[in-house]
């Protein structure tokens, strides 16, 4: 039985959802200086979504992904079958000019504290992060990995791609290698 079971005892559920807001509040102790919700969502999600450095949302004060970006994505896994509300989201570099082995440590740490199953990059910063918490040489946008059980996906700039219909579709390509291979 995973903390992620829709079946799974209400006691019990309680016991992982306190256990993995400790490994939370304990991952983003790891970067000092940080002003804004830099993680948000479902503690015990199935997807966690990273984005690389603030947009204009969490720049206004608002938690990671709660902006268009933020809606997109969700629109997306929407799309793909998948729970868009199941989510946690999270900033890769919350703080101007991070320690990038800390940032490493923190995302790690954030993946472990929630054990989600799909773990994706939504642009370049995040998915060198993304690669870096696993100390694997990168992630190739599009190309699903399976590291540890889990699979990781990085997109090329979601962000970016809402204001561009040629990059939209070409992000959408890349999401859509989640669910076909």
């Amino acid at each position: 039985m995973t903390a992620q079971s829709e079946d799974i005892n209400p006691s019990l559920r309680e016991l992982y959802e306190a256990k993995a807001t400790a490994e939370i509040a304990q991952a983003e102790r790891l970067l000092p200086g940080v002003d804004i919700v830099a993680s948000s969502g479902n503690s015990l999600a199935r997807t966690m979504l990273v984005k690389g450095q603030k947009g204009p949302a969490e720049e206004s004060g608002d938690a990671a992904l709660s902006g268009e970006d933020g809606v997109a994505a969700r629109k997306v896994l929407e799309a793909l079958g998948m729970d868009p509300q199941d989510v946690f989201a999270i900033l890769s570099r919350p703080v101007t000019d991070p320690d990038l082995d800390l940032v490493a440590q923190r995302v790690r740490g954030l993946i472990e504290a929630v054990d989600p199953i799909i773990v994706i990059a939504l642009d370049d910063q995040a998915a060198v992060d993304l690669a870096a918490a696993f100390t694997l040489e990168g992630l190739a946008f599009g190309m699903p990995e399976t590291v540890f059980g889990r699979t990781l996906l990085a997109v090329d700039g979601l962000e970016a791609s809402l204001g561009d219909e040629s990059h939209k579709r070409k992000v959408w390509k890349q999401f859509r290698t989640i669910v076909s291979g």
